[in-house]
């Protein structure tokens, strides 16, 4: 697996191309590597413009010193429900009757490998300062009785996990509408146990419900308003409580899943990411590895090139230096300090939110003045912080709780700690630090903002000269003896653990992404602002794609699926070989 594609940081004054792919994250790359395999354009007439010195845009894969295995600070694993991903690391079957046999889609092959979730026997559960195993819940349902926690859920509500909470809300609100309950009588499953609900609803289905779902509660003060225009906090609230929303938002793991965004978005995601039964993956030569795989198949054609470190500032179509080209886009090359000229006929901004409101926003395009509607679709997604820390220990402490992998979780502000891994070797051992959810963001940012920054050590295979280029890497030392204590408080009194000998911090709220993932406000119509991002002006050859106007937000297939679809709506390009013909890329 090749990770030192070439990226070129200088700069070609008045180039002339045929499509500018500005963003060199999994959207902008795929865009590229579609429109060259498929021979649509020559590889010189498609380039791709990124203000990073990086691919691969929210996804970071990093080895600290000492270990020889992978840590991730962006996203990290892929379902294998995801077909565009899947198919892209594993390969795509040579017959239906032989699926293990796999032919590769891209030339760099990667090593698709379990996403270990751990075993909830083992892992923790701490909130309101009361300690359990994550399966308590479980135990005691199989012996008859309800686990006691701290929280006054309402008395049918009492005794079920969050996860269940989670689907007995969905069941009711999808069973309150006779609509849908007569529709997918079939594939809304109450099961015999009083904790058992189940939803085979394809994404299809989802799509058919989403936009007419009504919350039919005539005790509720959002009685017959649709699903999708209530916020997620205000219908969880209506349903089982405050305080029933507290303990899903706790227990869940994720203040970020019960913000009060679009509520018949998030019915899918939580039936269909947080539930049981999920199959995740990830890529032993870290996951970033999909982006520079897709790279490296683009920049395999003569003439193709990737701009790094050379930022877009404007474009317009007010330019008097060519006839044959529509726009020129300006860039700051950031080497030099100094601007220079590209003329496109076709402009792809692969990009998030925040990286679209820091272009020059009084350009033709942009201005609120001359497009309105362009402005405000930009806005329907609230950008979700997500602030990481990778802390590398010299044994992995976790092991005397019979834990060796997946996450323990609390309602302090870390949230919650993966136990990523162990050298064989060296016996370093890596933890996951993930934390920056909505609620928690300020208690953060106040110690990220500390002059003092962790102080580096040797350890076993880790010297001190190679761990001081992690320098400017590091977590303030506030920052690291606050997670100390919390990861102390978490596991409890009896456990002994020591100081981390380095730690990698990364905050995605900086700029240029602002966000580490995005969520749909409540009242937008999803589906129609999914399809005007990928061409918000008819008469214009400007487009808007990426995860952040995707219906699976968060996830590297969402940035693939916009992809996909803009290209066969407004390329004309057909679907590929190695895509299967019924695969549902959504709206």
């Amino acid at each position: 697996m090749n990770k030192n594609t070439p990226l070129n940081t200088g700069k070609h004054p008045d180039l002339k191309i045929e499509v500018a792919i500005i963003g060199a994250g999994t959207s902008g790359l795929y865009t590229a590597y579609r429109l060259v395999t498929d021979k649509k354009y020559k590889a010189r007439e498609v380039q791709i413009f990124d203000m990073n010195h990086k691919l691969g845009g929210r996804l970071e894969s990093v080895v600290m010193p000492g270990m020889n295995f992978w840590g991730e600070l962006g996203g990290m694993r892929y379902l294998t429900s995801q077909e565009i991903v899947t198919t892209l690391i594993e390969g795509y079957p040579l017959t239906e009757e032989d699926p293990a046999k796999r032919i590769p889609v891209l030339k760099d092959r990667m090593t698709p490998v379990a996403f270990p979730m751990g075993d909830p026997s083992k892992l923790l559960m701490y909130l309101r300062k009361d300690r359990c195993k994550q399966d308590a819940w479980n135990v005691a349902q199989d012996e008859g009785k309800k686990l006691a926690t701290r929280y006054y859920l309402n008395d049918d509500d009492d005794g079920f996990s969050s996860d269940q909470l989670f689907n007995k809300i969905i069941y009711e609100v999808l069973m309150a509408d006779p609509w849908v309950a007569e529709t997918y009588k079939d594939k809304i499953i109450k099961g015999d146990g009083i904790y058992d609900y189940s939803f085979k609803l394809t994404s299809e289905d989802w799509d058919v419900i989403k936009p007419r779902l009504v919350y039919n509660f005539p005790n509720s003060p959002y009685d017959q308003r649709k699903v999708n225009d209530l916020g997620f906090w205000n219908l969880i609230k209506d349903q089982i409580s405050q305080e029933g929303y507290e303990f899903v938002a706790n227990a869940g793991g994720y203040y970020s899943n019960t913000i009060n965004w679009n509520s018949a978005e998030a019915f899918p995601y939580m039936v269909g990411d947080f539930s049981a039964g999920t199959i995740y993956k990830t890529i032993e030569e870290g996951y970033d590895s999909i982006a520079y795989a897709v790279a490296n198949s683009y920049m395999d054609h003569e003439g193709a090139c990737i701009w790094s470190e050379n930022k877009l500032l404007t474009f317009t179509k007010e330019h008097s230096l060519t006839n044959t080209h529509k726009y020129q886009l300006t860039f700051l090359n950031l080497k030099t300090n100094t601007t220079w000229n590209v003329y496109a006929n076709t402009l792809i901004l692969a990009m998030p939110r925040k990286s679209l409101e820091l272009l020059d926003q009084n350009n033709f395009f942009f201005n609120t003045n001359e497009n309105s509607v362009l402005n405000t679709n930009i806005r329907s997604v609230i950008m979700e912080p997500a602030f990481k820390i990778l802390m590398g220990f010299e044994y992995p402490w976790w092991k005397e709780l019979q834990i060796d992998s997946g996450h323990s979780i609390t309602d302090l502000p870390m949230r919650q700690c993966y136990y990523f891994g162990t050298d064989p070797e060296t016996n370093n051992s890596m933890l996951l630090g993930s934390y920056g959810d909505m609620e928690t963001e300020t208690f953060w940012k106040a110690l990220t903002d500390d002059q003092l920054l962790f102080e580096v050590r040797a350890a076993k295979s880790a010297s001190l000269k190679e761990l001081h280029q992690l320098d400017d890497v590091q977590a303030t030392k506030l920052m690291v003896d606050e997670l100390m204590t919390q990861l102390r408080e978490l596991h409890g009194p009896d456990l002994t653990i020591p100081e981390p000998y380095v730690t990698y911090f990364k905050d995605w709220t900086d700029e240029p992404f602002g966000a580490g993932y995005h969520a749909w406000k409540a009242g937008y119509s999803v589906e129609k602002v999914m399809q005007y991002m990928r061409k918000p002006v008819a008469d214009e050859r400007i487009h808007i794609i990426g995860e952040a106007y995707s219906d699976q937000q968060g996830w590297v297939e969402g940035a693939f699926c916009e992809a996909e679809k803009m290209l066969q709506e407004h390329f004309g390009m057909d679907r590929p070989i190695w895509l299967s013909p019924t695969y549902y890329m959504g709206w």
